[in-house]
């Protein structure tokens, strides 16, 4: 959930019980040497974690805040996401660590943080779970739920700091985060960069280029989408979205911006709700619009999906 950190003197209550998590792996065999630090020797401030290793990183949030990132190879999105957040770690001196966990290798793992959807965010301050976010997020809104991160972690006495490795020992390869994969396609290696810098209408002139080229690039039509959504949200604060749209139930706009907002946190459902029943009362122009957006979410969620199914056959009753 999106913004999801206690507020300002809250207790520490973690959304799930890890306890049990560590319990099996004590009682399993214990993990290789190494386990935990297969980024490259010295980089204490973004590594890989697993089920295997995850005793050590929940010791570690008693000294510094950890976040967690649960990500896959399969999924573009999360790679992205993983470059956003380590960048972003990495400003924070050591204050902040950057844990990424692959998901298919992590399986208990994503079942202790009730992971809906591939990317979700969390972190660890002194062993409990705060959620973050599911999904992407633009890195103003990253960087707002990091301050208030190391603001509840300070109430709770957690105010470490970890030293950065040796120079040339950093960056992403280092991370181990994304393992070594062919090179991308060079229009979609055009838009992962144009990401990466927060400029998503160059990500998205890339991706609309790849898709003339080729219309059955499945990649970068969810790419695309993707960009649009971010590109959508940047600029904009959560609290002006939900107010907007609450002060203005009949705006279209203002919808489709909540709507944009409860995507890119995970709240998929939430999201599909908002649009489809709003959708009888439209005019034909209101209508269009927002099918074009619902089919655009489709692409960002992920066709196979069961809830994209069950808002497309939705999308249908409506439109027949």
């Amino acid at each position: 959930m999106t913004n999801a950190i206690p507020p300002t003197g809250a207790a520490l209550r973690g959304a799930v019980d890890l306890s049990a998590l560590v319990q099996r792996q004590q009682q399993g065999s214990q993990p290789e040497h190494g386990a935990h630090s297969s980024s490259l020797p010295g980089d204490q401030i973004v590594f890989e974690t697993d089920d295997a290793a995850f005793g050590h990183t929940l010791e570690l949030s008693r000294t510094v805040p950890v976040v967690v990132a649960l990500w896959a190879s399969w999924s573009e999105p999360s790679k992205v996401l993983l470059g956003s957040l380590e960048r972003l770690v990495r400003a924070h001196d050591g204050q902040l660590v950057l844990a990424a966990a692959d998901a298919d290798r992590s399986p208990q793992l994503v079942q202790a943080f009730q992971a809906q959807s591939i990317p979700t965010v969390v972190a660890l301050v002194a062993g409990q779970p705060v959620p973050l976010f599911a999904g992407v997020q633009p890195d103003d809104v990253i960087g707002q739920l990091f301050d208030q991160l190391l603001e509840l972690a300070a109430q709770h006495g957690v105010t470490g700091r970890i030293e950065a490795g040796e120079a040339g020992e950093t960056g992403a390869e280092g991370a181990g985060a994304e393992p070594v994969e062919p090179p991308l396609p060079p229009l979609h290696q055009e838009a992962y960069d144009a990401i990466e810098r927060g400029d998503y209408d160059a990500a998205a002139s890339a991706y609309r280029t790849a898709i003339a080229q080729d219309p059955r690039d499945s990649l970068a039509t969810a790419g695309l989408a993707q960009v649009n959504l971010l590109g959508r949200l940047k600029g904009k604060t959560l609290d002006e979205i939900r107010s907007a749209a609450a002060s203005a139930p009949d705006d279209l706009g203002a919808q489709l911006d909540v709507a944009d907002l409860d995507l890119s946190g995970g709240h998929i459902d939430d999201a599909f709700d908002r649009l489809l029943n709003l959708f009888p009362s439209l005019d034909a122009d209101g209508k269009k619009l927002v099918r074009e957006r619902i089919v655009e979410m489709f692409e960002v969620v992920g066709t196979d999906d069961p809830r994209v199914g069950a808002a497309r056959r939705r999308l249908a009753s409506l439109l027949y």
